[in-house]
């Protein structure tokens, strides 16, 4: 990981009508880094993640990746640039196996400009469909519908085929949404260990702390469209308008005083 900015957003704003989405947003994101977007419902992470992919304009404010100013492009011109994102219900074809999808996926990201689709039998896309098969352990599921995989499975295969464009940035909304209890953590593992491997930067947006205070490097806790706390997990968490903001708790005056004044 290095302190160099891969992504730099500056004064973003969104607004619809007189409701708030977004407020004065300053974050720097250096390369490599693994940031966890936390808040309630409504706090504005979403239309955040939108706002950087493409999925929504801004209504101020400048986004950068790597170096370039990309304020209002489309999703696709972020893909191509290198910015990804998968989204918090799976974008699989149900009635295509595990493979298939896979495949799919590698034949649209390996076309180049307006040539046509590379045949999905291929030599060279079959040996990469089975190196990223082994490297989010989808293997021993391969031939299966995705229909009829476990929600764990379906996220690994989700984000399996948003990485096979090869992304410098991956932004990945709620991984464990739906994934049993027992599955989160072997699903991070896998998918953090890929990530790290292939050296992408990761923010993601999760409302399970378990996994914020595992995985990420930094959190990022919103509220009412602004950013209330911007600090690694072990300050974060503690922090008192997060615990209060974001976690839910009730922190009584004098302890909150204290904090606020250590």
């Amino acid at each position: 990981m290095t302190d160099t900015p891969i992504l730099s957003v500056e004064g973003l704003q969104k607004t619809f009508g007189a409701v708030v989405a977004a407020k004065d947003i300053y974050v720097d994101v250096p390369a490599g880094q693994v940031i966890g977007v936390i808040g309630s419902n409504g706090a504005g992470k979403t239309a955040f993640v939108n706002m950087l992919t493409g999925y929504l304009k801004p209504s101020g404010g400048t986004i950068r990746f790597l170096g370039e100013d990309i304020t209002g492009i489309t999703p696709r011109q972020a893909v191509h640039k290198g910015l990804t994102r998968s989204f918090q219900v799976s974008q699989v074809f149900m009635t295509l196996s595990v493979r298939q999808n896979l495949l799919t996926a590698l034949a649209l990201a390996r076309r180049h400009g307006g040539a046509m689709l590379r045949p999905i039998t291929s030599p060279d896309l079959l040996e990469e469909c089975d190196a990223i098969l082994e490297r989010y352990r989808l293997t021993d599921v391969e031939d299966n519908f995705a229909s009829s995989l476990s929600q764990g499975s379906r996220k690994l295969l989700d984000i399996a085929m948003a990485v096979v464009s090869e992304p410098k940035m991956l932004l990945l909304d709620e991984p464990t949404s739906g994934v049993a209890t027992e599955e989160k953590f072997a699903i991070m593992d896998t998918v953090m260990s890929a990530l790290k491997a292939s050296e992408t930067t990761v923010l993601f947006i999760e409302h399970d702390m378990e996994i914020v205070e595992r995985y990420v490097d930094r959190v990022l806790a919103f509220f009412l469209g602004e950013v209330i706390c911007d600090a690694p997990p072990a300050e974060a968490l503690v922090d008192p308008k997060v615990r209060e903001l974001v976690i839910g708790e009730t922190i009584p005056a004098r302890l909150e005083t204290e904090t606020s004044h250590a």
